[in-house]
C-alpha cells in the first residue's frame, strides 16, 4: 500500500507533461519564443522613455562635460524626481542609450546613441523620434487589422477622421512638429549622400527640391556647393512660411501639375508617400522639368530588399517598420524594392538608373536619366 510521504516520480513526470511540452527540446524554445515574444508585448515602451529622455532634455545636458553627471544634478537640472529618473536612467543604459561612469565617479555619460538625439546638434533625431512618439502617429496603428478588412477606408482616417494632410492643416502644432522632423532628416542624410556620392551634383547648376518643405535640404547643398542655384518647390502655404535662404529660391506650386525647370529635379523621402500612378505622375513631371540630354533627377528613398532576411540587416529591418508606417498614415504609399522602382521609372519615362545605398542611412539615392 502506498504511502503519504508524497508524489513518485512518475506522477511529478506526468504532472510536468499535462502543463507543458513533451520533451526538453520544446520546452526550450518556447522559453527561447516567450522571451522573444515579451520584446514585442513591451516593444512601446522604448520610443516611450526614450521620448522621455529627449523631453527632458538630457541628451542635451549630458554633452560636453569632462566628468559623469551625478544623478542628483540631473535630477535637479531637468526638474526631475531623483528616485523615478534613476529607474529611467537604469533603463536607457540597458538600452545603450546612456552609459555609467566609473565606480570612482559615479554618474551618467553620453554615447553615440544619446548623442543623435541632442536636440542642438546636427544630424539630430530628435524630432523624428517625438513625432513618431506622437499620438498622432501612434493612434493610426492602432487600425491596421480593421484596415486590412475594409472596415475604414485608411487608418490615419479612422484614428483622426481626416487624412495626414488634412490633419496637418488642422494642428498647427503637430505640422511644425512634422516640418522638423523632416528637417532632421535632411541634416542627417544630405551631408552623407554629398560625402559618399558627390559626382552626383557634377555639373549641376540649379537644382530643383520637390516637395522640399522649409528648404533645409538646399540649404544644406547650395552651403556645400555654393555654385548651385536652389529652388525650393512646395506647396504655396508651406513655401510662405518658409525663411530666406542665401542660394535658394522658393517657388509654390503643385507637383502633380508642374514642376520648375532646373539642372537636376531633387526629391527625397516625398515618393514613398504616394501610390504607384501618382509617383509616375510625379516622376514624369520631374523629367520634363530637367534637360532632356543632361538633366537628372535624383531620389533619395529607401530600397527595400526582395527577400526576407528575417531582421539581419537593421537597416532593410527598420525600412520594412517604416513600410507599415506607410500602410498607416497615407493612401497608398510604401516603400519600394528593386524592381518596384524599376516599374515606376520605366513607367515615367527614364531611359536608365542608378541607384546606390547611402552609407549608414536608411536611404539609397536613385538617379534616373531622361
Amino acid at each position: 500500500m502506498r504511502s503519504n510521504m508524497g508524489s513518485t516520480k512518475m506522477e511529478l513526470n506526468q504532472a510536468v507533461r499535462s502543463v507543458g511540452a513533451e520533451t526538453v527540446q520544446e520546452d526550450r524554445e518556447e522559453a527561447l519564443a516567450k522571451v522573444e515574444i515579451w520584446r514585442y508585448v513591451y516593444g512601446f515602451v522604448e520610443i516611450a522613455v526614450v521620448s522621455c529622455a529627449v523631453e527632458l532634455g538630457i541628451p542635451d545636458l549630458l554633452e560636453g562635460r569632462d566628468q559623469p553627471v551625478p544623478l542628483e544634478d540631473l535630477a535637479s537640472a531637468t526638474g526631475s524626481d531623483p528616485q523615478l529618473l534613476s529607474r529611467v536612467m537604469r533603463f536607457l543604459i540597458n538600452r545603450r542609450i546612456f552609459k555609467e561612469g566609473p565606480a570612482s565617479s559615479p554618474g551618467y555619460v553620453q554615447t553615440p546613441l544619446s548623442r543623435l538625439l541632442m536636440k542642438t546638434r546636427g544630424g539630430s533625431q530628435a524630432s523624428l523620434l517625438q513625432l513618431m512618439s506622437s499620438p498622432a502617429m501612434m493612434d493610426p496603428l492602432q487600425y491596421l487589422s480593421r484596415y486590412l478588412k475594409g472596415e475604414v477606408s485608411l487608418p490615419f482616417v479612422g484614428a483622426h477622421g481626416v487624412d495626414l494632410w488634412g490633419y496637418g492643416a488642422a494642428h498647427r502644432e503637430d505640422c511644425d512638429l512634422f516640418r522638423l522632423a523632416m528637417a532632421c532628416c535632411a541634416r542627417g542624410t544630405v551631408p552623407a549622400l554629398i560625402r559618399a556620392y558627390p559626382e552626383v551634383f557634377e555639373g549641376v547648376r540649379s537644382v530643383v527640391d520637390v516637395g522640399g518643405s522649409d528648404g533645409t535640404a538646399l540649404r544644406i547643398l547650395v552651403g556645400a556647393c555654393p555654385w548651385i542655384h536652389g529652388i525650393n518647390f512646395d506647396l504655396p502655404h508651406v513655401v510662405s512660411n518658409a525663411q530666406k535662404i542665401h542660394g535658394v529660391e522658393h517657388v509654390g506650386g503643385d507637383m502633380f501639375v508642374h514642376v520648375p525647370e532646373a539642372d537636376a529635379a531633387f526629391i527625397m523621402w516625398v515618393l514613398h508617400d504616394w501610390e504607384d500612378d501618382d509617383c509616375v505622375r510625379i516622376l514624369t513631371n520631374c523629367r520634363q522639368a530637367v534637360p532632356p540630354r543632361t538633366g537628372k533627377v535624383i531620389i533619395v528613398e529607401s530600397v527595400i530588399a526582395e527577400e526576407p532576411d528575417h531582421g539581419a540587416d537593421k537597416l532593410n529591418d527598420a525600412a520594412l517598420m517604416l513600410d507599415m508606417c506607410m500602410m498607416a498614415y497615407t493612401n497608398g504609399g510604401k516603400e519600394r524594392t528593386l524592381v518596384e522602382w524599376k516599374d515606376i521609372l520605366d513607367r515615367s519615362g527614364f531611359a536608365s538608373h542608378s541607384i546606390k545605398p547611402i552609407p549608414g542611412e536608411l536611404r539609397s539615392v536613385i538617379v534616373a536619366y531622361p
